[in-house]
């Protein structure tokens, strides 16, 4: 039987995912904002042969998820506009998928679907979107339309013990929910065929095919249509990171793929009983959802083994780096053979994040990739078509307006 093929993409976040990733010899830091970097970037992944790479965004100042942003200045503390790094790449790259993260909380449905969908103009075909909740007071300060509350000490340490989180946050789900179910729905307000652009008749468009979305719900109400025509791929493809049931359920509700975040001790597959357990208590039907992996890697170089390397970035930022995610420091063999693992375990695909940007992504481009080729589990070159194609996802996607 032949080998299962992997499926690798990686997650970019700005010098990278170790805070001191910016003081490396390599790390660029005084372009961190610039075109060229975010474009050799991607340039690099697009020569690993990736199947995409995903761009971090959030609404608040880069550092840790749940607390409060302070005054250190030893860390990079801004951030440019993850979809429009997409866009500014999309045209000098051919192959690789592009995957901003896009927060609904503070975001109409209507602007995300015309962005994502431009995007995937712009791209040829190679549009996704990581969906991104935001549940803290300081980006709701941002906006001042609504009053967020952040959770408590205690009412983190019940969610963690119970598995269940405060109706706020649950209403936060519920709204993320909807706003995905309002950007599809937009996608498909065109028909395929709905440009007819005849000139002799004075026509553009065939009103018939063009459709009001007519959504109702508790967060929204959103009559559409789209103005912009239907993208190259339908349906982009949907993601979102998640940490635990009620976010799996999310992701079971109305993406294509999931990452999660196994430790390196327990491995994956508890999370995936998990994953199916809540695709299952939400009836999702057609499509399985996809399960991929997120690790950061801090991989051998010339210079320095992957733990001397991270090591030397602890001692740098003065404490250990901890992470969401499992933590590989080692070699691209040996990272192989633990994806490989992985993968006959059920994992569908995996996302790694690169501790130092340039560095470690040139060592997953020039050292890991070849390596999986070497056992016969990556691909020699990219196959063609969108990035639905490339991912395992149906590409013909039905569009739930259309006439007969």
């Amino acid at each position: 039987m032949a080998p299962k093929r992997l499926h690798l993409g990686v997650a970019l976040d700005g010098a990278g995912w170790h805070p001191a990733a910016w003081r490396e010899p390599n790390s660029r830091p005084a372009e961190l904002f610039s075109a060229g970097y975010w474009t050799d970037l991607v340039g690099t992944a697009q020569r690993g042969l990736l199947d995409f790479v995903s761009i971090e965004d959030s609404l608040r100042i880069p550092g840790p998820s749940h607390a409060p942003t302070d005054d250190a200045v030893d860390q990079v503390r801004a951030r440019i506009d993850a979809n429009l790094i997409a866009a500014r790449v999309a045209p000098v790259t051919r192959q690789i998928g592009l995957i901003p993260t896009v927060t609904v909380t503070h975001t109409e449905p209507f602007h995300v679907s015309k962005s994502i969908a431009t995007l995937d103009y712009t791209s040829l075909g190679r549009a996704g979107w990581q969906v991104r909740v935001s549940g803290s007071a300081e980006e709701a300060d941002h906006f001042g339309r609504r009053e967020v509350h952040d959770l408590t000490a205690a009412e983190i340490a019940e969610a963690v013990a119970s598995g269940s989180f405060p109706s706020r946050v649950r209403d936060l789900f519920e709204e993320a929910v909807d706003a995905v179910e309002v950007v599809r729905r937009l996608w498909d307000s065109w028909e395929d065929d709905t440009e007819i652009r005849e000139v002799a008749t004075r026509r553009f468009i065939d009103r018939d095919k063009l459709h009001y979305i007519d959504f109702q719900g508790r967060f929204f109400s959103v009559r559409g249509p789209s103005i912009t025509p239907r993208p190259p791929q339908g349906q982009p493809v949907v993601t979102a990171l998640a940490h635990g049931p009620l976010v799996y359920e999310f992701a079971a509700r109305g993406a294509d793929l999931v990452f999660v975040t196994p430790s390196r001790e327990a491995g994956p597959g508890a999370i995936l009983e998990q994953v199916a357990a809540a695709a299952a208590r939400v009836d999702r039907v057609g499509e399985p959802l996809r399960v991929y992996a997120d690790i950061v890697v801090f991989l051998d170089t010339d210079a320095a083994t992957g733990q001397q390397r991270l090591a030397r970035l602890n001692e740098a930022a003065g404490a250990e780096f901890a992470s969401d995610a499992g933590i590989f420091a080692g070699g691209a063999d040996e990272l192989a053979e633990l994806l490989i693992q992985w993968s006959e375990q059920g994992i569908d695909g995996f996302r790694l994040r690169p501790g130092v940007a340039v560095d470690d992504l040139a060592a997953i481009a020039d050292r890991l990739v070849p390596a999986l080729q070497h056992r016969g589990v990556f691909r020699n070159g990219y196959p063609g078509g969108p990035l639905r194609a490339l991912l395992g996802l149906p590409t013909n996607v039905p569009n739930r307006y259309a006439t007969a």
